[in-house]
């Protein structure tokens, strides 16, 4: 449950006042607004943690640039631009969570992300609360970070050892806004849903990317996408929220029954509703006192040991929301090992 919005992208405009990016930011021009400390104030009072997107580099910028002519040996631009404006960030803004980005190009004796770091997690306002992704330096990425995100809409295939995030966006060929994108080029409801799925199955977190117009709207196709994913979460989010990867993650390598679990709770996220209306699950392994629910729909669901192993549940023949394109249904196992 948290936002991450973007403070400056690598074009190197900020959306707050930042004192070093003078006359190219949202507070001098634009809107005239402190954009990050607005929309931070609104999501605190609604209880939702506040992660800061920045990138380190900017393409413009003529004294990155000339860091860049000298091999990096130069730190003009880190020292003077890159640097003052994380340190302000942390400490006007406060946020739950840095999104680093821009890094590929330098080495982190460059960027001097080593040394920020150490302040950020040693001396912050901070420094108790705060995580950090893994974009510090060119080899970065993977190896080092409070979560990894290894790469744009990374998907691992099996369960990592650390902690990660998986970075998606709703425009399948952009991260920012176009005005030429077409419907087609757009995930839809049942594919963010299915990605969100096995992302949480493998111990990840979700994080969705809409790019707003230049007047800062976020267009109804993008409100669209994103309310659908909330009613749905209304529904499923208890095998969502809070949950950790089972001893198996999907059933049987078929990518359609995805598991997540919450202690002794066993969840089964479904993507295709079966014909007969009959679940068949192979990997719990079920006792006589396993109670099988489902989400969204009242009283317990009929089940039977399967012939081989694992268990057969009978679905109500009413699916539980009649409102088209329903995707994804989670069934509640409780007492299987």
């Amino acid at each position: 449950r948290y936002v991450v919005l973007t403070t400056k992208h690598h074009e190197g405009f900020t959306n707050w006042g930042s004192p070093v990016s003078w006359n190219w930011n949202s507070l001098d021009t634009g809107p005239h607004r402190d954009l990050v400390g607005e929309l931070g104030q609104a999501l605190r009072e609604s209880n939702i943690r506040y992660g800061l997107y920045h990138s380190l580099l900017e393409w413009f910028n003529p004294l990155y640039l000339a860091d860049k002519e000298s091999g990096f040996k130069t730190q003009n631009f880190v020292l003077k631009k890159t640097m003052p404006e994380l340190y302000d960030l942390v400490l006007k803004y406060k946020p739950d969570l840095i999104w680093s980005d821009g890094d590929w190009e330098a080495p982190e004796s460059y960027w001097n992300s080593t040394s920020f770091l150490a302040w950020l997690y040693n001396d912050s306002p901070v420094k108790d609360t705060v995580v950090v992704n893994d974009r510090w330096c060119n080899n970065c990425s993977c190896h080092h970070g409070g979560y990894y995100n290894c790469a744009d809409k990374y998907k691992p295939g099996t369960l990592p050892t650390h902690k990660w995030e998986m970075c998606s966006s709703i425009d399948k060929l952009s991260w920012g806004y176009r005005s030429n994108m077409n419907i087609a080029e757009l995930m839809d409801e049942a594919s963010i849903i299915e990605e969100l799925v096995q992302t949480v199955s493998f111990g990840g977190n979700y994080l969705l990317n809409v790019g707003p117009t230049k007047e800062g709207v976020i267009v109804p196709v993008f409100q669209e996408r994103l309310l659908a994913l909330g009613r749905w979460l209304d529904t499923n989010g208890e095998a969502i929220y809070e949950s950790k990867p089972w001893r198996v993650q999907m059933e049987n390598s078929t990518d359609t029954v995805w598991y997540t679990s919450k202690g002794p709770v066993v969840y089964a996220i479904f993507l295709i509703w079966p014909r007969d209306n009959v679940l068949e699950l192979s990997s719990p392994a079920p006792s006589p006192a396993t109670q099988v629910t489902m989400l969204g729909f009242a009283g317990t669901l009929e089940w039977q040991k399967s012939p081989g192993k694992g268990l057969l549940i009978t679905l109500p023949y009413m699916l539980p929301s009649p409102l088209p394109p329903q995707s994804g249904w989670t069934v509640k196992l409780e007492g299987v090992k």
